[in-house]
């Protein structure tokens, strides 16, 4: 079967107007933006699922689910209630470059934006134990950016950017990355493979 490749990106518009754990088509909320453009794709290319990364997120994967539930779609999920630090570590094994660009939980601070999970995995898992933290932040504890994985032909570098502060709470002060300049940097020997030949070398790296 034909590989479908082109990106599909669509723009936000809505908000979180159904904060509640349940959601059903509710008007204006971002989750319409979502349902907008899976009908896109599932129009061009006539697929049948949609895998999402939800790991301890209802809330997320609820979501996911309803749309997908109007348009006729599977909803994957096979990261769903993984044991968190096993996880990231996997992933970590697994050569993603995880970056924080945003914090928001006791136990984070300023000095965390920008740095990567593999290098804050020891923290994450004592501040775990201290506090019930999330080491995949899957309670909002941080939010990331991959930067780098196998299946990436070119790396995304950050040249440029600066840390702000959103919140001042003196538990848990909320701070995100503001990218100023990016770049992509070529990865030999990735660029003029398809999907497939990526995806091919990455299994061959985990065997």
């Amino acid at each position: 079967k034909q590989w479908y490749q082109r990106r599909v990106r669509g723009e936000i518009k809505g908000a979180p107007v159904e904060q509640g754990l349940e959601y059903s088509r509710t008007e204006n909320d971002e989750v319409e933006d979502l349902y907008e453009l899976l009908s896109e794709v599932k129009r061009e290319t006539q697929c049948t699922a949609v895998c999402s990364g939800a790991i301890f997120s209802t809330y997320q994967k609820n979501r996911v689910e309803e749309v997908c539930a109007r348009l006729g779609l599977v909803s994957i999920a096979p990261l769903w209630e993984r044991e968190q630090e096993t996880l990231l570590q996997e992933m970590v094994d697994n050569h993603l470059e995880i970056r924080i660009i945003k914090v928001a939980s006791i136990g984070l601070n300023q000095s965390h934006v920008g740095q990567h999970a593999s290098d804050l995995l020891p923290h994450f898992k004592a501040t775990s134990k201290k506090f019930g933290f999330n080491v995949c932040g899957e309670g909002g504890e941080f939010e990331s950016l991959v930067t780098d994985c196998p299946l990436y032909a070119y790396k995304i570098q950050v040249d440029k950017s600066e840390k702000v502060c959103h919140s001042h709470d003196d538990m848990a002060p909320v701070w995100y990355e503001k990218f100023e300049a990016v770049s992509l940097v070529e990865k030999p020997g990735l660029k003029d493979l398809g999907l497939r030949e990526r995806i091919g070398l990455v299994s061959k790296l985990g065997s």
